[in-house]
């Protein structure tokens, strides 16, 4: 009998268990989606693998070791690299999973390399790192209250599906661009004229730009015969290629003096694995520059940080989604308010972190790559960019010349969407490709959703087709042609 009873109690928690499987899975929707538990945990490991170079290279920008080599602001400020690292981790993570739970949507999020550059360069000359943070809260605010009153979704849904495509075709591109340039297969040529060149002085001389171009076909020649986990496995495989090299030959990283280095880290086995975060950053928030500046030069401020924010996420977004297959024929995705709501919040965690703006992450596209359709995905990225707090160290394994394969991969496959335009009418097809060009040329996604959303009302209106374009559209480009021109505008008011 107590045999009996035992099996019985030993048996009982399996139900349960595969009841919150069960419950897992169509809260997620991983199965409805043509997914799997195993494809969403590559997914997010592969999107972690592709976005942790961010942990390195935001103190980079943001920070600093010294006042020397920081970006200082002007009461001569400066922010800790140790402590930037540990709160671009910590926000990524929280950031990530909360988009995960809530938008169940494939979408890794970080600190934006355009914002952070931003903010790094132009903003911190003029006002303190606190009161920069708290520009940045504040057109997160912006950006939710626009999410939460409908209208940034109505704005989504005046762009017209052929735009929204070739949206995707050039993040493609711009993605690819991104893994070129990392890897040091494209370089600046410091000439006029071709400003860019085939790797140092036109030719691939560089152990790492090699090591790239070997990994890129491992990829994708493992995606070409439909390997399963392709990605991670060319990933990995490519990773213990590069420490082997590293260890034989000793290229070390650039520092920007060693053309010839790693382009950020050097693939070498760490001396130390865990190192505690100092989150000293957190709260380190001021809403003093209207005061310092004045309401004017502020106002300007945080109007290119919204436009910034706002469409470089939306854009990034519709590419995704498309790419997850997630995207309709009109270019919307399931649970669209609440991800455009929750990427606003990621701005706010971001400046209230001293992290910069949190947004989604092109490289996302790596783990979509990978098999990911579901939040799911994001809360493995989640947990692993939680746990980079504290194993800092290990995320520098990874050199970003293999990242950068992965990137040109991924970029391939978003350009393979091109088949889904028209290009028989010219009145559409300048401005696709205005779109499509202009975002890896001006290193911009905004910048080409601009010049897209222009030239569409522009020489649509004048071909006769104005009736056909959505009165919202019109506001946008407008606004559009206010950000191109802020430069002049700052300048004549001071």
């Amino acid at each position: 009998m107590s045999n009996t009873k035992t099996t019985s109690e030993a048996a009982s928690p399996q139900p349960a268990a595969r009841g919150l499987k069960a419950r897992l899975d169509a809260y997620f929707e991983v199965t409805s989606r043509g997914s799997s538990w195993s494809r969403e945990f590559r997914g997010g490991v592969v999107t972690f693998v592709t976005m942790a170079y961010i942990v390195i290279l935001n103190p980079l920008i943001l920070g600093g070791f010294s006042a020397g080599q920081a970006a200082v602001d002007v009461e001569g400020g400066w922010l800790p690299n140790e402590q930037v690292a540990a709160v671009t981790a910590l926000t990524a993570g929280v950031m990530t999973i909360l988009f995960g739970v809530i938008a169940r949507l494939p979408y890794g999020f970080a600190a934006g390399l355009g914002i952070n550059s931003f903010l790094a360069v132009s903003v911190v000359g003029q006002v303190t790192w606190a009161e920069a943070m708290g520009l940045v809260v504040i057109n997160g605010l912006i950006i939710v209250l626009l999410a939460s009153t409908g209208l940034r979704e109505l704005i989504f849904n005046a762009i017209p599906r052929q735009l929204k495509i070739a949206i995707t075709v050039g993040i493609g591109l711009f993605i690819a661009f991104i893994g070129l340039v990392d890897s040091g297969f494209v370089r600046a040529s410091g000439a006029n004229s071709p400003p860019v060149q085939l790797g140092d002085a036109g030719s691939v001389a560089t152990l790492p730009t090699a090591v790239f171009v070997v990994g890129l076909i491992i990829i994708g020649v493992l995606l070409a015969r439909k390997v399963k986990a392709a990605l991670l496995i060319g990933i990995v495989a490519t990773t213990v290629i590069a420490v082997i090299l590293e260890a034989i030959f000793k290229v070390g990283p650039s520092l920007g003096t060693n053309p010839a280095g790693w382009n950020l880290n050097a693939p070498v086995l760490p001396t130390s694995v865990v190192a505690l975060p100092d989150l000293g950053l957190i709260g380190q928030v001021s809403f003093g520059a209207f005061e310092r500046i004045g309401m004017l030069a502020a106002v300007m401020l945080v109007f290119t940080l919204v436009f910034t924010n706002f469409f470089d996420a939306m854009g990034t977004m519709t590419g995704l989604a498309s790419e997850a297959g997630l995207a309709d024929q009109d270019g919307k995705f399931p649970r669209l308010k609440s991800a455009l709501i929750v990427e606003g919040i990621g701005a706010v965690a971001g400046g209230a972190t001293s992290a910069s703006s949190n947004t989604v992450f092109i490289e996302s596209g790596a783990g979509i790559g990978e098999g990911a359709r579901t939040g799911a995905a994001n809360v493995i990225t989640g947990i692993l960019f939680l746990a980079a707090m504290f194993f800092t160290p290990l995320t520098q394994i990874v050199p970003l010349e293999v990242a950068a394969a992965a990137l040109v991969i991924v970029g391939a496959l978003m350009v393979s969407q091109i088949r889904h335009l028209d290009f028989t009418e010219f009145s559409s097809t300048l401005p696709i490709f205005l779109t499509i060009i202009v975002m890896p040329l001006t290193y911009s996604i905004a910048n080409g959703i601009g010049a897209g959303f222009i030239s569409w009302v522009l020489v649509r209106s004048f071909s006769g087709k104005g009736r056909e374009i959505s009165p919202l559209l019109w506001v946008v480009a407008v606004g559009f042609v206010l950000y191109f021109v802020r430069g002049p505008v700052e300048a004549l008011i001071g």
